[in-house]
């Protein structure tokens, strides 16, 4: 069902409610992911133009455990009001948030997005799986039924069909949400895949170690963490022509004209095969809203709910039109009348 509050009416609505807050912080401040930054923003400047008597939202990045890092910080002004996220909050973060004063935590998913592999526009088709990833970039790999150092320098000698390429990866620092994403759907699937579990138990590592030793990536250069954003990663790229690098969907497609996208399963990213469950490297996105300063924020409630209207994450919205995969209907209708209802983790 189509939801519309981008109306005369609900203008008029924020200038009477905003009258009550001459005491309160007049700006809603948000950080967080760097995936979940360029939605974020769109939403935030779209909602300044739409209702002039709030000021436009800050928001800012930093990765999403940065961002819920300084969430969980506390209530009050000096503190933000919602924590952009491209991974589900972890309970550690909620007992932070909690033992911080932190006790109503309201958590919106907004949509999709997918984790895709690039290169430089001008090198070969690539095709991965996870088996690649994990043979390529893990710190130890399952070789002859026994889990070694990565022996592995070039491409093709993880796959014969990948290119004479050396080992160069440029992946999400440890901060960023994708980080988690890339490991469990790409590094621990592989290991997974080729038997590494197995490997480690027999070495004598225990259950524990063997989880760690799978998404543990090496470091000696073939793979690189970018604590920075995507324009960091395409830079090294730019420099590195044979460089790979791991993306959030929207933005590849925003430099398709500069990157080859791979395809991972034999699947090629778009909004289409994450949207039908196809591609096998996507996530939920999402942002956390500290229920204690609705109200009191100025504008906080009303951006909540202009960002979650279907003329900003619906299949026709600008946020789609970057590159957001909408949630279906009924899981969007979900997400506002949890929201609307007050509904706290």
């Amino acid at each position: 069902m189509k939801r519309s509050t981008l109306t005369a009416t609900a203008a008029a609505v924020a200038l009477v409610a905003s009258a009550g807050y001459a005491a309160a912080r007049d700006q809603v401040q948000v950080a967080g992911s760097s995936t979940v930054l360029p939605y974020a923003k769109i939403v935030a400047e779209t909602f300044g133009e739409t209702f002039p008597n709030f000021k436009t939202p800050v928001v800012e990045s930093g990765g999403s455990s940065a961002g819920l890092k300084e969430f969980c910080k506390g209530v009050g002004e000096g503190t933000i009001d919602i924590a952009n996220s491209s991974r589900p909050i972890r309970e550690k973060e909620v007992a932070a948030c909690a033992e911080a004063g932190v006790k109503e935590i309201q958590e919106v998913r907004f949509g999709y997005d997918g984790i895709v592999f690039a290169t430089d526009i001008a090198g070969p088709d690539w095709a991965l799986t996870p088996a690649d990833v994990y043979k390529a970039l893990a710190a130890k790999v399952v070789v002859d039924g026994k889990l070694l150092d990565n022996p592995y320098k070039k491409w093709n000698e993880v796959n014969s069909a990948l290119p004479d390429w050396n080992i160069v990866a440029y992946i999400p620092g440890e901060k960023h949400g994708t980080r988690e994403v890339f490991e469990e759907k790409l590094l621990i699937a592989g290991c997974e895949e080729l038997g590494g579990p197995d490997a480690a138990k027999a070495a004598g590592m225990d259950e524990k170690a063997a989880a760690s030793a799978c998404k543990a990536v090496r470091k000696d250069g073939g793979a690189v963490d970018i604590d920075g954003d995507y324009t960091e990663t395409l830079a090294r790229i730019d420099s590195n022509k044979t460089g790979v690098g791991v993306f959030g969907l929207s933005f590849y497609e925003n430099n398709a004209d500069k990157l080859k996208v791979a395809t991972v399963g034999g699947i090629t990213p778009s909004v289409e095969t994450i949207s039908k469950g196809e591609y096998p490297v996507s996530r939920p996105l999402f942002f956390y809203v500290k229920k204690a300063h609705i109200g009191v924020i100025p504008g906080l409630k009303e951006y909540v709910e202009f960002f979650l209207d279907d003329q900003m994450v619906g299949p026709e919205g600008p946020l789609a039109e970057y590159g957001l995969v909408p949630a279906p209907d009924a899981e969007r209708d979900a997400q506002r009348e949890a929201f609307e209802g007050g509904k706290t983790m």
